[in-house]
């Protein structure tokens, strides 16, 4: 009896201590949260192992992380498979159709979402900058430049085979205009105002032909004159040598007929009324995107998100060497309080630490009784 009851006192003491000391082992790793001094002097084994060794823990997580968990090769193949291609340019045509089919306008998703409450009148205002700018700084440039060497060819060339269009438009004009009974008027008036200023000859012309007689004669001949084949060459001949000088005048010498301001406001306006950018900004969605909604959804997005991945896997590795997911990483950890880390740790692994404690006690229990064998043989 006596053989029994100091074997089980044996195991019961070893189990006892097998158990408590893996227990406190468990505990010893985070606890004590901070080290604690008397009169100084700091007690061992303070603070717990991992409160001690945070800061080591959190670099080396981080550069785990980097050496071994989010790698550019990891992450270029899971960029490059085809359930991420799939899935993504499914998710982006599913947006792109519902925004097409939305009411609301881009105007009133920029309001709600960023911080711009005039989209249009900014928009409008970037060009009109850009627009001046670019005016400013093309005119500062080409102040001695000749006009025939700023304008493309094909426009110079245009230009002169429109000017025996314009000879004949404006001789055909002018015929019509003398024809009319506005045109004798003014012609009468003309011839008056001719006539006076030449004194008493043509005060006598006048008193013995008559104003109307006068401007019947020579109405017709100015009517032939226009009609005649030698004054559409004139004209025409007049407007080339015009256009000659125009092309070989400098950029500078042009800018003094121009308003700036003017034609900067010209420019913007145009823009305005030209580019339907700028409607489709307070235009519901569904007025004007439906006609592009199936281009988008399949051309534009599969080939988008090819070339996105493709540009991915070709930067990552610097994309993330410029993250510093290290850094990230050992800063998050050591701003994790070790309670939180603790509670964290034995959340996940409360079961296992649990078993670990037990089989300590049962180490223990067993070494109890070898010890208590070993007791008796040696008695």
């Amino acid at each position: 009896m006596q053989t029994v009851g100091l074997i089980g006192f044996m195991v019961i003491i070893g189990a006892i201590i097998g158990g408590v000391t893996n227990s406190l082992a468990i505990k010893m790793l985070f606890r004590p949260y901070r080290e604690i001094k008397i009169r100084g002097w700091r007690l061992p084994f303070t603070p717990g192992l991992i409160p001690k060794r945070h800061d080591e823990l959190a670099s080396q997580l981080g550069k785990m992380v980097v050496d071994y968990l989010l790698t550019a090769e990891g992450l270029t193949k899971k960029l490059k498979s085809s359930a991420f291609t799939t899935g993504m340019t499914s998710w982006l045509q599913g947006e792109v159709k519902k925004l097409a089919a939305s009411e609301v306008s881009v105007a009133q998703l920029l309001k709600e979402h960023t911080e711009i409450k005039e989209p249009k009148q900014l928009m409008v205002e970037h060009t009109e900058r850009f627009v001046q700018q670019k005016y400013r700084a093309f005119f500062d440039r080409h102040q001695q430049t000749a006009l025939e060497q700023l304008l493309p060819a094909p426009l110079l060339g245009a230009v002169e085979q429109q000017i025996p269009k314009l000879t004949a438009y404006l001789l055909e004009r002018g015929q019509h205009f003398l024809q009319q009974p506005e045109g004798k008027e003014r012609l009468s008036i003309m011839i008056d105002r001719f006539l006076a200023q030449k004194g008493t000859i043509g005060n006598m012309v006048s008193m013995f032909l008559g104003n109307e007689r006068l401007v019947d004669k020579v109405q017709p001949e100015l009517i032939k004159f226009f009609r005649d084949e030698g004054t559409s060459q004139l004209v025409e001949n007049l407007l080339t040598q015009e256009w000659d000088k125009i092309r070989q005048k400098r950029l500078g010498e042009l800018e003094e007929f121009l308003n700036e301001e003017q034609t900067v406001d010209w420019l913007v306006q145009t823009a305005e009324r030209q580019i339907p950018v700028y409607q489709w900004l307070e235009l519901p969605l569904n007025e004007w995107a439906a006609k592009y909604k199936e281009t988008v959804t399949t051309a534009i997005i599969p080939k988008g998100v090819d070339l996105l991945t493709d540009w991915l896997a070709l930067h990552l590795e610097t994309l993330l060497a410029s993250f510093h997911l290290d850094e990230i990483v050992r800063e998050q950890v050591q701003a994790f309080s070790v309670e939180r880390l603790e509670e964290l740790v034995l959340s996940i692994s409360r079961r296992e630490f649990k078993m670990i404690t037990y089989l300590g006690a049962l180490l223990g229990g067993v070494i109890g009784l070898i010890q208590s064998f070993i007791v008796l043989m040696l008695g």
